[in-house]
């Protein structure tokens, strides 16, 4: 009876062990909760209030309409299409996080002798027609470079945009703490604009240690909330979460009646909101 005492204790410490891991890390995420919303301020609450209407659910703001102001065109199309609903994205975030393959996916190889030019100025815009209810839907996406010196084009980017994708990447911490910058410095000039939030490269985040993966999804889901948008963890190289992002922001300016299925398990692609 007694050999197995010392087993015993031994279990008895490891669980006790585990379960004040376990209450720490609640306590911790609960702390980032209240921090990031005490620390940013009331404005951050007030983006979903313009846009919700007598429901709960998120409706588009008056410039995000079937009719909005016009934006600039970039590629084939101009203004003489009659039937065209032109509307503005904004990219945002650190250089190198796959923000340039992230729209390539997107939008496919159709402006790649266009998009040369604009890459030099620090901006890149591309271009995407599709149709949605026989309406021609436009989107004209502003990527701008990550690069400081380039940051002057924020104001220019984010004008008149109806939802901007703050982007980070999941397997690098600084890239996803400056996201609070880029949110803070682009709500100067659009405060109606749909929030995205997006971590790029999860098919080598998942190759990260689940306790750190844990980490960074928490992290990520916190800041999400702070900034009341919605988080997409995504993959260009697999072409992961990339067209359902912008079909969720078309239904989101639209009301179309599509959803998207929340998504809060460690080591699959996070969606949410």
């Amino acid at each position: 009876m007694t050999q197995f005492c010392p087993k015993m204790v031994k279990l008895n410490l490891r669980r006790r062990f585990q379960r004040r891991v376990l209450i720490l890390r609640r306590c911790i995420h609960c702390f980032w909760d209240r921090f990031l919303m005490c620390s940013l301020g009331k404005p951050i609450k007030t983006r979903y209030r313009m846009l919700s209407s007598t429901s709960s659910s998120v409706h588009p703001p008056p410039s995000a309409s079937v009719h909005p102001p016009p934006v600039c065109h970039h590629g084939r199309h101009d203004h003489k299409d009659s039937d065209l609903v032109p509307l503005k994205i904004s990219l945002l975030g650190d250089s190198q996080i796959g923000k340039t393959s992230f729209l390539m996916k997107y939008i496919g190889d159709e402006n790649d002798d266009e998009q040369e030019d604009s890459q030099e100025k620090g901006l890149n815009l591309m271009d995407k027609t599709f149709f949605v209810s026989g309406a021609r839907i436009y989107y004209s996406i502003w990527e701008v470079d990550g690069v400081e010196k380039f940051q002057d084009h924020l104001p220019l980017a984010c004008k008149d945009s109806v939802a901007i994708l703050f982007m980070f990447d999941l397997t690098s911490r600084c890239t996803l703490n400056n996201v609070i910058s880029w949110y803070q410095e682009a709500r100067k000039w659009n405060q109606t604009a749909i929030l995205i939030m997006i971590g790029t490269k999860f098919d080598d985040f998942i190759q990260l240690p689940i306790d750190l993966q844990w980490t960074i999804a928490s992290q990520a889901r916190a800041y999400a909330k702070a900034l009341n948008a919605t988080l997409f963890f995504s993959s260009a190289t697999y072409n992961i979460n990339v067209n359902k992002i912008f079909k969720f922001i078309t239904a989101k300016l639209f009301d179309l009646p599509w959803t998207v299925e929340r998504n809060l398990n460690i080591g699959e692609p996070i969606i949410d909101f």
